[in-house]
């Protein structure tokens, strides 16, 4: 990699950075999605080379835990309640809505495990929320990954659901192989994703 490399800019930068290349690559990830997302794309768009991208970025699974930790720095920390258990609430809220506010963003981060600056903070509030409510050590980190694996969850489906709905699920159950499914078929494919989502916090926090 030579300092030409290095230096190399889109028009109207001075030098290209780590967090330019993030920038993009956010970009691309709301243009085309996450199967759309590469180095080449991101390369393009800056009117760089792919190895300028890679000496910034080292890998693409290093990328993505950049990009992850990207999302969670627009979850806002400010403002929080003071109470334990409107505080883990609030702070999921704003989690949800910093991976819906890009396409496939909760497939991004789930697909990573970043030990970055964002995603510990995220970490270190929760968990002191939970310490303060009571629950030992344990059971603090427990549910906060309970919590954050439930959102991931839910927010991939939300994210997944233009591509994902068909007629398939309703002429299985249909069938009659699946009583129980077929006795809650109006549930099961439910898109009230806010109440979802609002049920699964209360259900996991027991409130």
């Amino acid at each position: 990699m030579t300092k030409k490399q290095v230096e190399e800019s889109a028009p109207g930068q001075t030098r290209l950075g780590p967090g330019a290349v993030v920038r993009a690559g956010l970009e691309l990830l709301d243009e085309k999605g996450a199967d759309g997302l590469s180095i080449r794309g991101i390369a393009d768009r800056l009117g760089v080379r792919m190895n300028t991208v890679l000496w910034h970025a080292k890998t693409k699974a290093r990328l993505l835990e950049l990009m992850a930790d990207a999302i969670l720095a627009e979850v806002p920390v400010e403002g929080l309640p003071e109470p334990w258990e409107p505080r883990v609430r609030e702070l999921f809220h704003r989690y949800r809505r910093a991976l819906l506010a890009h396409r496939d963003g909760a497939r991004i981060v789930a697909g990573t495990y970043a030990a970055e600056p964002a995603t510990l903070r995220f970490a270190e509030l929760l968990v002191e929320a939970l310490l303060a409510g009571g629950l030992r050590e344990r059971e603090a980190v427990w549910t906060c990954w309970t919590l954050v694996y439930f959102t991931l969850g839910l927010a991939q489906e939300e994210q997944a659901l233009p591509d994902a709905r068909g007629p398939a699920l309703a002429r299985r159950l249909g069938a009659g192989e699946y009583p129980a499914l077929s006795r809650a078929a109006q549930h099961v494919e439910d898109t009230s994703f806010d109440e979802r989502f609002d049920y699964g916090i209360s259900r996991i926090l027991g409130a």
